[in-house]
Formats: C-alpha cells, structure tokens, sequence
C-alpha cells in the first residue's frame, strides 16, 4: 500500500501521512499510530486512493469523539474526509450536508436559516456521517427523523444513493457496513421561528453542561441505554461511579462517561469499560453493550 501511495502523492490535493499517531486525534487522547492516515478532498481522489491500498483495511475518522484507538494503533488506512465534504446547501427544501460537517455546525446552520428540528444535533459531538451511520440522538430526537437519504462509496460498487427506508435506522444502529463511507448526507427540512429554535438550543446547551463532562479528555456517551433503561443509572447503582483503572476512571458527573485523567492509556479505558459490563451485568444481569467504538489492535 505505501509503495503505491507514495507514487501518487504528488498528484493529489489529499495530504497522506503514513505512521501517523492517530490517538491524538480523538477526544480521548490515547492509542497509537495508523500505517496511513489520509485528509482526502473531493469523491475522485478517495477512489483513486482506495484503488490503490488493495486488500487493506479502512476505516473513516469523524471528529473523534466517539472513538477509541487501542494502544498498539491500527493497522491500515485512517480516513478523514476534507474540505470537500464540508459544505452546507439548501436545495428543493432539502439540505445537502457534507458527512465531515460536525454536528453543532449542522445546528447553527440551520438556526441561521430558521429550520427547525435540528436543534438536537448541537448536543452531539461528532460530524454528520457518524450521526447517520450510529442514528445519534439526544433528548427525545434521533438523526432518522430529518433524514431523506444518503450518498456512500464503497470499494465495491462505487457511488450509490440509498433512501432512509433502506438504511434500517434503530438505536444507534443502522445497516451501513464498515467499508462503505459516506460522503453526503440529505435531510428533509421544514422552516420554523428563529427565536424558539434559539431557545431550544441554549435550553440542551445548558443541560449537557450541567449533566456532562465535558471539560474532559473523554468522548460521547460510552454505553448504549438498555432497552426501557438508562445505562448511566445501572453503572451508578452497581457501584462504578468514581471508579478507576490505571489513569481512567468513571465520571463523577455523568457515570455513563469515561474520562482519562491524564495519563490514561487506551488499555486502561477499554479495561475500565469491561470492569463496569461486568459488574453492572453482575448485579443486573444486563450486559452492556459499547456504544464507542474501538479500533486498533
């Protein structure tokens, strides 16, 4: 793969790094370093450079809030859409968003517009294509809700639309598969008053401030909520509140967060995080299921 990406760096606006210390990336801080880490700029230049990795594996970068990369880094491609994916355009009472949009920029957007419904996505870290292939979601809404349809590409059949319907959206879940990324996004809008959109939107920023950790090294939520329960209420109930493995430790203020202290090693989260599926499951006899994703070897 190197070899043949080497060849044709200089042809490309995409930026390539190879051993490249992805870890720093996330919201996390921790994990080790990628083989080859691409900023890939428009649709052309990402085919041409997954034609060129043959069988190696791929995986798409967001903002890096909700992933955790282990220790020893990952062996493969790390993509990261560019600028050529974040764009923004309302046409025939659609919005086209770029997947590297983030979520709160999403929000803003659509504040400044006066569209309603989107006030939600400024409570989720994260950008767009992440939101759509998880179904993100906070207080009450979900991305399925405004969603009209989606462009991906995949190695395999190149660019293909594909409409709600068809994704089989659920609780962060939906059926897009590892090697499909995608690249565009369309919702459906609706046009509401700019001042209660406003409204809506300082009203979920003052609770995640007030409920989240959010001046920590951390990432979204960790777990999925059960169904009919809340994951943070288990976790607390069965004792993990403030507990810690190595330099990482269950949040005192939102116990369904894990926070890295400083030091934390990436083996240290994801060893903290089966200390508390064990013993929620213990107590419970629920298994939690992750809702970060962990890549990495």
């Amino acid at each position: 793969m190197e070899k043949n990406l080497t060849k044709i760096i200089d042809k490309l606006k995409s930026k390539i790094y190879f051993n490249y210390n992805i870890g720093k990336l996330t919201w996390f801080r921790t994990g080790g370093n990628a083989r080859v880490y691409a900023i890939i700029e428009n649709i052309h230049e990402l085919e041409i450079i997954l034609n060129e990795i043959n069988s190696v594996k791929y995986c798409v970068l967001g903002s890096g809030s909700n992933l955790l990369v282990r220790d020893n880094g990952y062996d493969g491609l790390i993509i990261k859409l560019g600028k050529g994916f974040n764009k923004i355009n309302i046409f025939e009472k659609k919005l086209e968003v770029g997947a590297s949009i983030l979520d709160i920029n999403l929000s803003n957007f659509a504040l400044r517009n006066q569209i309603q419904g989107f006030e939600f996505f400024s409570g989720i870290p994260g950008s767009i294509g992440g939101a759509v292939k998880m179904n993100a979601g906070c207080y009450g809404s979900e991305t399925k809700d405004l969603l009209s349809h989606i462009e991906i590409y995949s190695k395999n059949f190149g660019i293909k639309k594909i409409f709600k319907n068809d994704i089989d959206l659920k609780y962060r879940l939906s059926n897009i598969k590892s090697d499909e990324i995608i690249y565009k996004v369309c919702f459906n809008i609706n046009f509401g008053d700019k001042n209660l959109i406003k409204e809506k939107m300082e009203i979920i920023k003052n609770k995640r401030i007030a409920s989240q950790p959010i001046k920590n090294k951390t990432s979204g939520s960790t777990f999925k909520n059960p169904k009919n329960l809340y994951a943070a209420k288990l976790i607390e109930e069965a004792g993990c509140k403030g507990l810690f493995y190595g330099d990482a430790s269950v949040s005192n203020h939102h116990s369904n967060f894990l926070i890295n202290n400083g030091n934390a090693k990436s083996s240290d989260l994801e060893n903290l995080g089966k200390l508390v599926i064990d013993k929620v499951y213990k107590k419970f006899g629920i298994k939690l299921d992750w809702e970060i994703k962990i890549i990495g070897d």
